[in-house]
């Protein structure tokens, strides 16, 4: 099996488009088809097929109870709707008080849904075919190459069948094909579980504690616990305002990225909080707003990093000299190891650009670099 198809698709994971969790859900979909061995996929050469129809029907599965929530869970970005929301919204209305999900879902699979709602279904049946087919099977891969369809193909086109009723059978006659390539189709084969399914590491722990707890404890509930984190935001800022009060004191003013001064200054994670939950004092580096923003959640390459290395050693001896104990204990644990400390600066710059070269080439982080014309 091709390891690069596994780099890939970690990249994708990370790199590619956030604006929605469409590419999420078009992962999952495929990895839920794959593990349940569907009957109905075909193996045609280097690809393989699937119906469209168990797609639309995993998308519907999935959002119903997102859109069902007295809570508002976010799908996009800013106060945009998805485009297929509103007709999901008035079926889930629809099943409320009549069972929800599970009635839904029984009717798909076994009765066909009541005629009263079904130009609704296939109204969000249509919505869903038209917004898989041209957004994220479109863009998705758009990190690895510069290709649109590079992963995803849509095949064989939608149909205009009449049935008798709007069940899963209307779906996969009604709504075509698309395919993935077969080593993609290996790689989720042999991972997909551990990926997005039940036999994940932390649902497998959260299973075992629900069952331990005689199941009185929800799943969700452990799940929260144990994700929960020992770094916070709140220590992210008592660090940065250590540094900043530091910075004030000597009155530094220049962005480590670009040299520029500035009496705006922010002080950044080299290596993002949301990637790596680490607020060394190593980890904090001043930048300029601009620069800082444009950054965001992107990883420094090592070929910034050194051509940076200066000040970047010139902050890190200011700390140092300020935060002796701490810096020197940080960095050991971090970045040095069992090195010779006394030599810890271009061993640290060295160990430094190693880890954000594997973030970038292994786990698939976007790369970073500060555009010429976002300096000034």
């Amino acid at each position: 099996m091709n390891r690069e198809i596994f780099s890939n698709i970690s990249k994708i994971i990370e790199r590619d488009s956030k604006a929605t969790t469409y590419k999420f859900a078009l992962l999952r979909g495929t990895i839920d088809l794959i593990q349940e061995n569907s009957p109905f996929l075909e193996f045609k050469e280097d690809r393989v097929h699937f119906p469209m129809g168990l797609l639309i029907e995993k998308w519907m599965i999935y959002y119903y109870p997102i859109f069902d929530s007295k809570n508002r869970i976010p799908q996009i970005h800013g106060n945009a709707k998805l485009s297929f929301e509103s007709e999901l919204i008035t079926v889930a209305e629809y099943y409320n008080g009549k069972g929800g999900l599970s009635v839904f879902y029984n009717d798909l699979k076994r009765k066909g849904v009541p005629d009263e709602i079904s130009n609704v279904v296939v109204s969000l049946a249509n919505r869903l075919n038209s917004t898989l087919r041209r957004m994220p099977m479109y863009y998705i891969g758009r990190s690895i190459s510069f290709d649109f369809h590079s992963i995803y193909r849509p095949e064989k086109p939608k149909k205009s069948i009449r049935v008798a009723r709007v069940d899963t059978d209307y779906l996969v006659s009604n709504f075509g094909t698309f395919s993935i390539p077969f080593e993609y189709y290996e790689a989720f084969q042999v991972l997909g579980s551990f990926i997005s399914g039940q036999d994940s590491i932390f649902y497998k722990w959260a299973e075992f504690s629900v069952n331990a707890s005689g199941k009185k404890l929800p799943i969700e509930k452990v799940l929260g616990n144990l994700l929960e984190s020992p770094v916070t935001e709140r220590d992210a800022l008592i660090s940065k305002g250590l540094f900043e009060k530091l910075l004030k004191q000597k009155a530094e003013t220049e962005c480590v990225w670009t040299g520029v001064k500035t009496e705006k200054i922010q002080v950044d994670h080299v290596i993002p909080f949301a990637i790596w939950k680490n607020n060394d004092l190593w980890n904090l580096l001043p930048a300029v707003p601009k620069i800082n923003n444009n950054k965001r959640d992107k990883i420094p390459t090592p070929r910034l990093i050194e051509s940076q290395k200066k000040i970047i050693l010139h902050y890190w001896e200011m700390l140092d000299e300020s935060y002796n104990t701490r810096f020197q204990s940080e960095i050991k644990i971090s970045l040095l190891g069992n090195n010779d400390s006394k030599n810890w600066r271009h061993l640290a710059i060295d160990q430094m650009k190693e880890s954000c070269n594997f973030l970038i080439e292994k786990r698939g982080f976007s790369p970073w670099e500060p555009e010429m014309n976002s300096v000034t």
